[in-house]
């Protein structure tokens, strides 16, 4: 039996997520009336920005493995904004408060202004089937 190698990492799934999420939300902005990509898109930008947070505590704790504390807080204290991001754009999503989904949506734009995204990608879109992962995923907690 052979080794398994991942190549995979918590940096690197945050970069193509954090990609991903702008693509989003680009498309986001272009629509001119809301259907269920719309929803989908929303519904992406929740689930994207959740597993970069989870990513983020994968790598703090090889980090606090080696003692080093101060790096591992301060790295969380910089991206603890997607846990919070996450959840008011969830019930702003249950409520359909589109205008603060809106809101919401160009905020979290900024803090990724310095990411370069050529509009030429070949992500396709990621966001299609999100609002089915995220029944799932919160009936999942419910149970």
């Amino acid at each position: 039996m052979s080794r398994i190698i991942k190549t995979s990492t918590p940096g690197k799934e945050r970069e193509h997520l954090s990609k991903a999420i702008v693509i989003t939300v680009r498309n986001f902005m272009r629509q001119e009336k809301s259907d269920a990509e719309t929803g989908d898109m929303v519904a992406f930008v929740i689930l994207a920005l959740h597993e970069i947070f989870i990513g983020i505590e994968q790598s703090v704790v090889a980090w606090e493995k080696r003692g080093y504390w101060v790096k591992a807080d301060k790295y969380r204290m910089e991206w603890q904004w997607t846990a919070e991001k996450s959840s008011i754009l969830l019930e702003a999503f249950e409520k359909l408060d589109w205008s603060l989904i809106t809101t919401l949506l160009i905020e979290i734009m900024q803090k990724f202004s310095n990411l370069k995204v050529s509009d030429h990608h070949r992500m396709g879109k990621p966001w299609l089937g999100a609002n089915l992962h995220l029944s799932k995923l919160k009936e999942s907690i419910n149970n």
